[in-house]
């Protein structure tokens, strides 16, 4: 039978494994971020760990199967994936972050299974998957994209006067979110993105854009990511 400090270590394990991944997602504001990736190991931790319970006590009365809920966790968790999945003309973003979600689960699965070494292994190299290959696609891909991150103060008509000036060079939006400052003041954060190609007036544009967005009243930062 299960101890309560196992159970209570596999749980906390989980938290720690899925939460270096969340932050990692959470840091390039993905649809699926820390809590929603924690909740998803956990979840599947706990399936695993009900599995085992469940074994322990019917083993000797009725055929259990112990891998039964997991696999309906495997299969399961598609709905959650498709909901971070967006579509953008011929353009399909979230595949990377449902694709995490997914091994995400499996990690909880490994931890309630106790399987301590792949789940720790798995949550390292999906980690350096994300860091480091993520590097090498932008690099590698047909054009080089650069995405800039605008945060202001949201005044009225910021928005307006901030899309007026990125408008004015081509230049999509991404993403528009809002959240509380340090000192509770509403900030704007405007995502954009920018294909670089590797030419020297592509880059004065680049700065040149830069600068400006950093004159506007009421920016507080302006950052390549």
């Amino acid at each position: 039978m299960l101890s309560t400090e196992s159970i209570v270590f596999k749980l906390i394990l989980s938290i720690i494994l899925s939460g270096a991944i969340g932050i990692e997602r959470e840091s390039l504001r993905r649809p699926a971020g820390l809590r929603t990736h924690i909740l998803v190991c956990v979840g599947s931790t706990l399936v695993m760990l009900t599995s085992l319970y469940l074994f322990e006590i019917f083993k000797d009365t009725a055929n259990m199967q112990p891998d039964r809920l997991g696999a309906q966790v495997i299969s399961g968790i598609g709905f959650l994936g498709a909901g971070t999945i967006i579509r953008d003309g011929n353009n399909v973003k979230g595949l990377t972050t449902a694709a995490g979600l997914w091994a995400v689960a499996c990690i909880g699965l490994a931890v309630g299974a106790g399987f301590y070494v792949g789940a720790i292994a798995s949550s390292l190299l999906v980690l350096f998957t994300l860091i480091a290959f993520g590097r090498i696609e932008k690099y590698l891909g047909d054009d080089k994209y650069i995405e800039i991150e605008i945060v202001s103060k949201n005044r009225a008509g910021q928005i307006g006067i901030i899309s007026n000036k990125i408008g004015a060079m081509g230049i999509k939006i991404v993403k528009i979110d809002s959240y509380a400052g340090e000192d509770e003041e509403e900030l704007v954060v405007i995502e954009i993105l920018m294909s670089v190609n590797r030419d020297l007036n592509r880059t004065l544009n680049r700065k040149l854009l830069v600068k400006e967005l950093s004159k506007l009243p009421g920016i507080v930062s302006v950052k390549e990511r």
